[in-house]
């Protein structure tokens, strides 16, 4: 089974997709017009939302498609994030080419945790994770710490800040938060293609053979900790990618918050549950609906911070329990009991089974 399964052949055929063509035209209308229509502080959000929608993608490839639990990669972000401010800070980087240098920073750190995560697998795994978050402002206010003017804070704890005029739009007719946002947004849409393309491939199914069936996998040659280990590699490069473009929206990478790095962590996975986990849009949708209602419930209780994620809780809650395979997989359901209603649907579904 796990043989015919890799060999199937990328791409397949079947009728063109006229629904998803017609959805997916709207939605990049909408997502070009939405800068436009908005002022700085929602482009902001909305920015806020696509770097959290790549860092979930990447936890996504990891822990939905392989099946390797991570709780740290809150890690990965600070990685990519200190890695374009130092970049611009000390070296006097424009802030496009850090992008790449932070994925592949952050990619090679995910090597070196990824090859001792072999040994382990599920709670274990994550409780190495969550270890490297909880690590990793140790390690940055190390790092960078020190009494440059470039850096802040307390303790010998590092906040970086790199200066709001390195970040100015490039583009003419675009508002440096028009910028930002369409940077982010292509950005966002390049790692998201290559996601769908990857899990389209033979290595993509290799990849989640390796999750539910290893040792069949295994069996008809898959390198299981080749795969382990570049997934890992692949899902470290997009948070960091994601650190990297906050810097850009939020002009700080900030180590003075020990649990920072893990509140990061966890809201990635929330976004990758809420929108459908082992889905190509799930991460995304999570994303923004984590995003927009974390700020409803700041602005709903305004002045009463302490009861903000206690609302925010009980709405994640109702969410999974109403949507227990996410956002994604309850409006694939509502879609195709839409479907089986329509009468030339019914007629087909009758004739099939007669």
């Amino acid at each position: 089974e796990a043989a015919a399964e890799l060999a199937q052949p990328v791409g397949g055929g079947g009728r063109v997709p006229w629904v998803r063509i017609a959805v997916g035209i709207v939605l990049a209308a909408v997502a070009l017009y939405l800068p436009f229509y908005y002022g700085p502080d929602t482009n902001k959000l909305l920015s806020q939302a696509i770097y959290l929608a790549v860092a979930a993608q990447g936890l996504n490839l990891l822990t939905g498609f392989n099946g390797q639990v991570s709780i740290g990669h809150g890690a990965f972000f600070g990685v990519g994030a200190f890695t374009t401010g130092i970049l611009m800070t000390e070296y006097g980087w424009y802030f496009e080419p850090t992008i790449i240098v932070a994925a592949l920073v952050a990619a090679l750190v995910g090597v070196v945790v990824g090859f001792p995560a072999l040994r382990v697998r599920g709670l274990y795994l994550a409780l190495i994770t969550l270890g490297l978050a909880v690590l990793f402002p140790r390690l940055a206010s190390k790092v960078v710490g020190g009494d440059d003017a470039i850096f802040e804070g307390s303790g010998g704890v590092a906040l970086l800040r790199p200066e709001r005029s390195e970040f100015e739009s490039i583009v003419g007719f675009l508002d440096n938060d028009q910028w930002e946002y369409f940077l982010c947004l292509i950005v966002a849409v390049v790692l998201f293609v290559m996601a769908r393309n990857l899990i389209s491939s033979r290595m993509g199914r290799a990849i989640i053979a390796t999750r539910d069936r290893e040792i069949a996998a295994a069996t008809v040659g898959v390198n299981l900790s080749g795969v382990k280990v570049g997934t890992f590699a692949l899902s470290a490069a997009y948070a960091g990618v994601a650190g990297s473009l906050a810097v850009m929206v939020d002009k700080v990478a900030d180590a003075t918050n020990p649990i920072l790095y893990f509140e990061l962590s966890i809201k990635f996975l929330v976004a990758v549950v809420i929108g459908g986990a082992a889905t190509i849009l799930g991460p995304a949708l999570g994303a923004v609906v984590l995003t927009f209602l974390e700020d409803r419930t700041d602005t709903l209780i305004e002045g009463k911070e302490v009861l903000s994620p206690a609302l925010l809780g009980i709405a994640l809650i109702v969410i999974v329990f109403v949507l227990p395979e996410g956002l994604l997989g309850g409006i694939r359901r509502l879609v195709n009991k839409a479907s089986t209603r329509l009468p030339g649907r019914r007629a087909g579904n009758q004739v099939n089974r007669s």
